[in-house]
């Protein structure tokens, strides 16, 4: 649990799960461990207080078979994308493995929602970047745009968010803005689903 955020459990990865992805290899439904597993968790505590309302499911940007879990226990996906050039790149090739996992192992699985992340205004890139990706994805892309910070980048050396680090920064406010803004798309209930 996050002691300044009750309502947020955090399940960290740790060193163990370095091995993970060699030893799913050899399992059967290997691409679908997480997703029973969330799914165990989360009826067992049924329509208990502690029921999570969302599940939110951190990877890297690879798509080696943790993702791959990752993304076949999802029922959404929430990409953020730094506003560079080779993370523009990476999102094409990210949106041709989502069509992969859907056509084989998640058919469900929606894009709903891009965030703009290390946003700096001053720079054509960025701005160039952040017109292409709304351009290309429309009102799947969030208004919010998260701005390039040192707060937010010297944060988790100091194992704190940047919510807790320097709540007043301008990558917190933007951060905070862009959980408003994802909330007002989400359902009221969260068990009726988009």
């Amino acid at each position: 649990d996050c002691p300044d955020l009750p309502r947020l459990t955090c399940v960290p990865a740790t060193i163990d799960l370095a091995g993970a992805e060699i030893e799913l290899v050899a399992l059967d439904g290997r691409e679908s461990r997480l997703r029973a597993a969330v799914r165990t968790h989360v009826d067992g505590l049924a329509q208990g207080e502690n029921r999570p309302d969302y599940v939110f499911i951190d990877c890297p940007p690879s798509l080696g078979l943790l993702t791959v879990n990752a993304l076949v226990a999802a029922d959404e996906m929430l990409i953020p994308i730094q506003c560079e050039y080779y993370a523009l790149e990476g999102l094409g090739q990210l949106v041709r493995n989502i069509e992969l996992i859907r056509s084989h192992l998640n058919p469900g699985l929606a894009l709903s929602t891009i965030l703009l992340t290390m946003y700096d205004a001053r720079t054509r890139l960025s701005s160039g970047v952040a017109a292409e990706v709304r351009e290309h994805f429309g009102d799947t892309v969030l208004a919010t745009a998260i701005p390039r910070s040192v707060r937010v980048s010297e944060a988790p050396s100091y194992s704190q968010t940047v919510m807790t680090y320097d709540p007043t920064s301008p990558g917190a406010l933007s951060y905070l803005e862009a959980a408003r803004e994802l909330a007002r798309r989400l359902p009221d209930d969260p068990q009726e689903g988009p």
